[in-house]
């Protein structure tokens, strides 16, 4: 079967959640599958990074600039050319050509512009809410990220159910247990982070929760005595200014601790240095960041919605979101008890063993080609 994938996130969008899905789709293909043929249309021809098979081919999309990554320009014109059985589309489906010479399969991680549109960019909302409809008369099957999405997608959008696929995500190889004072020591020396901490990564939409964070955080200071810092991480998006005023107006000024864009190479050591994992989202499709924290054996505190308990199991300690005082509860909980510390650790490592990017690249490709 000869298939083609629109690999543009994996490029553009590297360190995000669709930039990463479709960044480990295409280089395990590389990987694993040499029956199928490929056709991987990607910004550019620099894939040393890919172990490029004699049945995978790169053809190469000319944008003249990033932002074409969300509009319907030069992709239509490359496939209609060409021969392919499946086109498909990572990234929630945007850039779906609209001639139709082949089937079309879709990955939607979620239907968040739905839920909560006032979580989301106005660019991305204004197409997403423009396009997305529009696909769904077109595609053959949808991929989706948990059972949770399946169905809210399902409701949402009258889509049959039956041509929706589940594939779990995973957190990436590098992320893994670390020595410890080794990682805390790099902190401190680069981000001038001294004490033990307790760690978010996630974005800095409003549907994440930060202002709950912080607010737990601040009822924390006044129970728990030994010192602790709140450490932020990510590119300060548009929220950024309320929270850090939020921090000033709870007097952590010195507490919490916004770290800006950090590499991803270096997220690993964040989550082996930090004490604690906590992410309170609203709402997720899946949420990978609680999985990365888990694999480096991190104990996790993590919201009972949307799809977080079916991905985190029993292995995490979790908080109904809206309750700042259970936020708190659940952090001086963990940082005080130690046998229920060093339980979660084993768990944590446990639960994200069972996933990996090689069972959801095979699931994927067998549904690719099962079509």
């Amino acid at each position: 079967m000869k298939i083609g994938v629109d690999a543009r996130a994996a490029r553009w969008y590297r360190g995000t959640g669709i930039g990463t899905y479709t960044y480990q789709i295409i280089y395990n293909i590389c990987k694993l599958d040499k029956i199928n043929t490929y056709t991987y249309f990607l910004p550019d021809d620099n894939n040393s990074d890919l172990d490029l098979n004699k049945n995978i081919n790169v053809n190469v999309i000319d944008d003249r600039s990033k932002d074409t990554f969300w509009e319907d320009v030069y992709i239509p014109n490359v496939i209609s050319n060409m021969s392919i059985d499946v086109y498909f589309v990572p990234q929630n489906g945007i850039g779906l050509p609209n001639e139709k010479n082949c089937k079309f399969f879709i990955t939607l991680h979620d239907v968040i512009p739905y839920k909560m549109p006032e979580t989301v960019g106005p660019q991305y909302l204004e197409i997403y809410l423009r396009e997305v409809p529009k696909l769904l008369d077109r595609i053959d099957g949808i991929i989706t990220v948990s059972n949770y999405s399946k169905e809210d997608i399902s409701k949402t959008l009258g889509f049959d159910e039956n041509k929706i696929y589940v594939t779990h995500l995973a957190a990436e190889d590098f992320y893994y247990p670390m020595d410890k004072e080794t990682c805390m020591s790099f902190v401190k020396r680069n981000y001038g982070i001294e004490d033990e901490f307790i760690l978010y990564v996630g974005g800095f939409s409003p549907r994440k929760n930060i202002k709950g964070i912080i607010q737990a955080f601040s009822l924390l200071k006044e129970k728990y005595k030994s010192p602790i810092k709140l450490v932020i991480l990510g590119k300060k998006g548009r929220s950024y200014y309320d929270y850090r005023d939020l921090a000033y107006k709870l007097n952590l000024k010195d507490d919490v601790i916004f770290t800006g864009y950090v590499p991803v190479e270096e997220l690993p050591i964040f989550y082996n240095a930090a004490k604690i994992f906590i992410y309170p989202s609203f709402y997720e499709g899946f949420g990978l960041p609680p999985l990365e924290a888990m694999a480096c054996g991190t104990p996790t505190i993590a919201s009972n919605k949307t799809s977080i308990p079916e991905v985190l199991g029993d292995d995490a300690l979790y908080i109904d979101p809206y309750d700042v005082d259970d936020i708190k509860e659940k952090m001086l909980l963990l940082l005080s008890d130690q046998n229920l510390y060093n339980k979660m650790v084993l768990k944590s490592l446990k639960r994200s063993s069972i996933y990996s990017w090689k069972k959801t690249t095979i699931e994927t490709i067998e549904i690719l080609s099962n079509l």
